[in-house]
């Protein structure tokens, strides 16, 4: 089952009609536009030439059947293609450092044997998903806005072989999914990765007695709570707090147990600091909660 690229979102909402309905435990591939809607195909294109209504075009959204409000939806990321060249770019006022920046400029990197080619420079493909939440209960939010609902998170952890937890908050979910990177450096500072098409295929699972707080990503060997507010204080105190949970619910550990755990042995990282909202994680080996 597939979902195409002509259908997108721009507002991740209750009242978006699904592009598809699958069942609980399908495999379902979305194919994606990059974040500038595919605009941005040489180096004489420029983001300010772009349609900003028209940013961070998400596919979908995707309806599952037995999705219900208070349920979880696990994503499985099986497979992560991207095309052949992707598009990085800097600008006045974008970024981290957009005060410090005078002109435009757009560099088109090529894909090959697993690396990007930026300037002579080889540096390696981390394929990832910047867009992927369901439909939050409320008001909708733009898809380059992330939150509880997951949206434009821009964490490189969410990428191939992981398992991501999201919230239930309307039937059917309505997961949409858009904003790949080829290769992005944790806080994306400028405001851009290597931005890129391509496709992701899913395995979408409902859940329905999953206590943990989301949006959750878990590895192989790490479990990580992603948290999204205004500032990076708040947006760490959450995803801090998040975890501290999952490790009393996991262990017979006290809070102060669970807190003293995480100062020895957790890692509190950047996923993005450029969009309306940051992005925060944090991160425990499993080997911990045996």
């Amino acid at each position: 089952m597939r979902i195409g690229k002509d259908q997108t979102i721009y507002i991740m909402d209750k009242e978006n009609k699904p592009a598809l309905k699958v069942k609980s435990g399908d495999k379902v591939v979305f194919e994606t536009c990059d974040c500038f809607h595919d605009t941005i195909k040489s180096e004489e294109d420029t983001i300010s030439g772009i349609d900003f209504d028209h940013v961070n075009p998400a596919t979908g959204p995707l309806y599952v059947d037995g999705a219900e409000v208070g349920d979880v939806l696990k994503v499985n990321i099986l497979r992560i293609d991207i095309a052949s060249q992707g598009a990085a770019v800097a600008a006045p006022g974008m970024g981290r450092i957009g005060d410090r920046i005078k002109q435009e400029e757009t560099v088109i990197c090529k894909i090959q044997g697993g690396y990007a080619q930026y300037k002579d420079l080889k540096i390696p493909l981390n394929k990832m998903i910047g867009v992927i939440g369901t439909a939050p209960a409320g008001e909708g939010i733009p898809t380059g806005t992330p939150h509880d609902h997951g949206g434009n998170m821009d964490c490189t952890l969410i990428t191939e072989g992981i398992s991501l937890y999201l919230p239930v908050n309307v039937e059917g979910a309505l997961l949409a999914i858009g904003d790949l990177h080829a290769a992005m450096g944790d806080g994306e500072i400028i405001g851009a990765g290597l931005e890129i098409a391509g496709e992701v295929e899913v395995k979408v699972t409902v859940l329905k007695d999953f206590d943990f707080k989301l949006p959750l990503i878990e590895t192989k060997d790490r479990w990580i709570t992603l948290a999204s507010r205004k500032t990076m204080e708040e947006a760490s105190d959450l995803a801090i707090n998040n975890m501290v949970d999952l490790v009393m619910k996991k262990t017979n550990f006290t809070i102060n147990e669970a807190g003293i755990l995480l100062s020895l042995a957790g890692n509190l990282r950047v996923a993005q600091i450029v969009d309306p909202n940051m992005t925060m994680r944090m991160e425990l080996d499993k080997k911990y909660l045996n």
